[in-house]
């Protein structure tokens, strides 16, 4: 006799919310956000058209990784647990397939859009290296996230890459500067991905899932996380000493309230699944405020 899970009407717009994952989307916007405003303070050039597009077609791609990771992490049995998966809701893999795959369409368009406006295809070639790395993060036969890569790929592709890209939308030059801010964007989104490990332990090591923690352990990862959290803050400072940011990129530091609570959280909790699992929203957090201010620094 087997019996069938009830999900009344509040239970499963949670897990359709906790599916979707809007706070995440911070992470598509905030690299292109900070791009354009360093190319704004060493160049005053700001397209707008540029910008809301890039923005748009940064969202759709995100939807795209998450929704094929969905589809990926299904195939290797590591999300039997995970009841807010998009395929677990749905028990339809591959409408799930085609709809990722439609977001990526759609951003690459508005990519191509951009190329198109600027006649310089570089830009394309920069997401489309970006949604390589994507696609190697848990798609067959690469799964490097399941080697212990993911964060690696996240920071170069959310951090150097995209900032990048959204700094040559607008300008169609290079930056070392932008260089610089991309590593401070890259350090606190490959934070996110971090803290998604401690709660799912048990299924990573399941699935022969190497994630950092498996490889750490949580105690050991707790530790780590606190250093890179707190190593953004000195790196802020020490640019803006060198006289390579503006002093209002210190406006970053408002996210520092965030940090500690993430550390504190993580190091009280890192063992306990069910308390430690939304530390990855105090991350976005912290990622949001980091990067949102220190895209007004550069505009100030």
């Amino acid at each position: 006799m087997t019996t069938k899970q009830i999900l009344y009407p509040k239970t499963k717009f949670k897990l359709w919310m906790a599916a979707i994952k809007p706070p995440m989307y911070s992470v598509a916007i905030m690299p292109i956000w900070v791009g354009t405003a360093v190319a704004f303070a060493e160049t005053k050039i700001f397209n707008g058209v540029v910008f809301l597009i890039f923005i748009a077609a940064a969202i759709l791609i995100l939807a795209w990784e998450n929704i094929s990771n969905d589809v990926f992490d299904s195939e290797t049995g590591i999300d039997q647990n995970k009841h807010h998966s998009l395929v677990n809701l749905t028990g339809k893999k591959l409408l799930i397939f085609w709809l990722g795959n439609f977001c990526l369409g759609s951003g690459l368009l508005g990519i191509i859009a951009i190329a198109t406006l600027q006649k310089d295809l570089t830009i394309v070639a920069i997401i489309l290296l970006c949604c390589a790395l994507g696609y190697m993060y848990q798609g067959p036969p690469f799964r490097l996230g399941y080697q212990g890569l993911g964060e690696i790929i996240c920071f170069f592709a959310f951090g150097p890459l995209a900032v990048a890209a959204a700094y040559y939308s607008q300008t169609q030059t290079w930056s070392m500067t932008s260089l610089l801010a991309s590593v401070i964007v890259g350090i606190v989104t490959s934070l996110i991905l971090f803290c998604s490990h401690f709660h799912q332990v048990k299924d990573d090591i399941a699935a022969g899932k190497r994630s950092p923690i498996v490889r750490l352990g949580t105690r050991k990862g707790s530790q780590v996380l606190n250093w890179f959290t707190a190593s953004i803050y000195p790196l802020t400072l020490g640019f803006v000493l060198w006289g390579i940011f503006p002093i209002w990129t210190l406006l970053s530091w408002v996210s520092l309230p965030f940090a500690f609570k993430l550390c504190r959280h993580v190091q009280d909790n890192h063992n306990q699944p069910d308390k430690v699992k939304n530390c990855k929203f105090i991350a976005v957090a912290v990622h949001f405020w980091c990067c949102l201010m220190l895209g007004v620094g550069f505009m100030l």
